[in-house]
């Protein structure tokens, strides 16, 4: 195979690299952290999304009629490679976008899609995934939050956990507990959701590294049109399939944090007892290794961006991008705060090697591990709908929910 550009894709590459030279500022490697405001962050983050949507480059591959760029798989691709070299926001849109608005395109109404797609492809309205429940987490389908029908509505109570971005977020996508007397898959049904409804109350949860950006979210008598129901009742893990095998993608797709490249530049400036670090042969043993990794990853995702070209959903192989991605983050944090020694303990972006790259990837990596699925979770999906192994025993498979054991 040959994976040099072509000409059309090396003319799309220099338009693309022309146009970031003019709106954004180079990334400089190890920039760790940012010390802005969130409200900052949030406000910058809208404004460069604005800006890559009015130049077609928010939603490459989208259709043009709902404000993408209609372009090819191979052309996101490239955009994503050249963004990659500037320092812009990323974070804020990975969800909704991801994840969120791909599930509305697929079963939402024309009208609902045309009144949301836009809005949220601009960055003005935003959108988290409300999922995780303290009881339902690598076992989503065990969840408890209940919805029962009021007429044209529907009446939700219950609470969500480790809900990325809820506190900022303007709507959300939710499936819940419609009917307890059918076995768990089957009594779900899925909804998108107003965040500023009343009843829904949304509670930072303070994290290691300082940050607060997961949330608890309770739902207390939360009146929910039917109209905005996804799929049919009953049907939700059909909806939700669609929103995991995204969210895999999103997520397997790049984790942001400490890379190869940051160890890289670290093992050239530091020195160890027995010289630079670069030369020392069991940190060069590890780049190796995790250069390798991230080479079968990217050919890997060619087979998924396949799948994307021909119109279909992304399938379980996606699950192997964060099986993988995951772990080698907080092993490169880890070997990179090694190699700092005592510098490693250091936290304050001003004073750390490499602006505390290494310490802020360490502080939230492990829970990349366990968001959009866990390692175990992931490798069971990928044993059994990839390889084709046979599955675990599940005893509970035939059961009706209200019939299980629940602490």
């Amino acid at each position: 195979m040959d994976f040099n550009d072509t000409p059309e894709e090396a003319a799309f590459r220099a338009e693309a690299k022309t146009w970031l030279e003019h709106n954004a500022k180079p990334y400089d490697a190890g920039g760790g952290g940012s010390d802005q405001p969130e409200a900052e962050l949030l406000k910058r983050a809208k404004a460069w999304q604005k800006a890559k949507a009015d130049a077609g480059y928010a939603a490459i591959t989208w259709p043009k009629d709902v404000g993408g760029m209609g372009g090819t798989p191979i052309q996101s691709v490239i955009y994503n490679q050249e963004e990659g070299k500037y320092d812009v926001p990323r974070g804020h849109f990975t969800i909704g976008l991801g994840m969120c608005i791909p599930t509305m395109m697929a079963f939402a109404t024309q009208e609902q899609q045309e009144r949301f797609v836009g809005p949220a492809l601009r960055g003005e309205e935003i959108w988290c995934q409300l999922f995780s429940e303290p009881s339902a987490g690598s076992d989503v389908a065990g969840l408890k939050t209940k919805v029962v029908k009021d007429g044209d509505d529907w009446i939700m109570n219950g609470q969500k956990v480790w809900t990325s971005g809820a506190h900022y977020c303007d709507y959300g996508i939710i499936v819940a507990r419609s009917d307890p007397k059918v076995r768990k898959h089957k009594g779900l049904t899925f909804f998108f959701i107003d965040m500023k409804s009343e009843g829904v109350d949304v509670r930072p949860i303070k994290q290691i590294s300082g940050e607060s950006n997961f949330n608890e979210v309770y739902f207390d008598n939360v009146r929910i049109p039917d109209a905005q129901r996804l799929g049919e009742v009953g049907e939700g893990w059909k909806v939700a399939l669609t929103t995991l095998m995204h969210e895999r993608l999103a997520i397997g797709g790049g984790s942001g944090g400490a890379t190869v490249n940051d160890v890289m530049e670290l093992a050239k400036d530091l020195e160890l007892e027995d010289g630079p670090a670069l030369r020392n042969s069991a940190i060069r043993e590890k780049i190796a290794d995790w250069y390798v990794q991230g080479t079968g990853l990217k050919y890997t995702r060619y087979r998924t961006l396949t799948a994307l070209s021909r119109g279909e959903i992304p399938g379980p192989e996606s699950s192997v991008g964060k099986v993988v991605s995951a772990p080698q983050l907080q092993q490169i944090a880890s070997l990179g705060m090694d190699m700092e020694d005592m510098g490693g303990i250091l936290t304050d972006n001003d004073v750390a090697p490499l602006n505390a790259a290494m310490q802020s990837s360490y502080f939230w990596a492990p829970g990349i591990r366990i968001a959009g699925g866990t390692d175990e979770v992931l490798r069971n999906i990928i044993a059994e709908r990839v390889l084709g192994l046979p599955g675990d025993i599940r005893v509970d498979k035939d059961v009706p929910f209200d019939e299980l054991p629940s602490s």
